[in-house]
C-alpha cells in the first residue's frame, strides 16, 4: 500500500511538473513576442528619427554608454565607426546638423528575415535584410543589419549598430518583391 501511495504521489508530481513546464513555455513564448515588439519599436523609432534628422528622438533610442558602437559602410567604399556614446553623439550630432533635411532621405524602409537571439532577459542580438528606398521610392538599396540591444531601466536601447549597404546595385521598386523572395531563400549567404 505504501509503495502504491508513493507511486501515486510521484505520478501526480510528474504530471504537475509537466503541466507547469508547458505553462512556463507558453508564458515565455508570449513574453518573447512582447519583447520582440518592444525591440522592433525601438529600432523603427531610431530609423525614422535618423532619416528625418530628428536628433533628440534619435538619441533617445541608444544606450548612452562607453561600450556603445556604430559601424556602417559609405557609398564611396569607406566605412565609419564610433566607439562609446560620446563619439557616437559627436559624429551623428554633426551629421544631422550638417544634413538637416526635413523630409526623410529614405522614406520607405522594409525589414525582412529578422532573427533574434536573447541572452537572458536584458540582452538581444538581431540581424536582418533591410531595403532602403530613395526619396522618390523608385529604387532601393539593400543592407545587412545587425543590432545588439540592452534593456536599461525597463526599455530596450541600441548598444551596437552595424549596417552594410550595397550602394552599387540599386533595386528598382518593381523588382523589390522578387529580390525579397530571393533574400528569404538565401538567408545566411553573402550575396542575394
Amino acid at each position: 500500500m505504501k509503495s502504491l501511495s508513493l507511486f501515486l504521489i510521484g505520478s501526480l508530481l510528474c504530471v504537475s511538473c509537466a503541466k507547469n513546464e508547458k505553462q512556463d513555455e507558453a508564458t515565455q513564448s508570449v513574453n518573447i513576442e512582447k519583447e520582440k515588439k518592444a525591440i522592433n519599436a525601438t529600432i523603427e523609432k531610431e530609423t525614422q528619427s535618423f532619416f528625418a534628422r530628428d536628433y533628440e528622438a534619435w538619441k533617445s533610442n541608444y544606450a548612452q554608454t562607453d561600450y556603445a558602437f556604430q559601424a556602417w559602410s559609405n557609398d564611396d567604399g569607406t566605412f565609419d565607426s564610433n566607439v562609446g556614446w560620446d563619439d557616437i553623439n559627436k559624429q551623428i550630432g554633426k551629421y544631422i546638423t550638417d544634413n538637416p533635411e526635413p523630409v526623410s532621405s529614405h522614406p520607405k524602409v522594409e525589414r525582412k528575415n529578422m532573427l533574434y537571439k536573447f541572452y537572458g532577459d536584458n540582452v538581444a542580438y538581431l540581424t536582418w535584410d533591410q531595403f532602403n528606398s530613395d526619396k522618390p521610392e523608385k529604387n532601393f538599396h539593400h543592407s545587412k543589419e545587425v543590432r545588439l540591444m540592452e534593456k536599461i531601466n525597463g526599455e530596450w536601447k541600441i548598444v551596437c549598430v552595424s549596417a552594410f549597404w550595397d550602394y552599387k546595385n540599386l533595386i528598382p521598386a518593381s523588382k523589390l518583391p522578387m529580390i525579397q523572395k530571393i533574400a528569404n531563400e538565401s538567408r545566411g549567404k553573402n550575396k542575394i
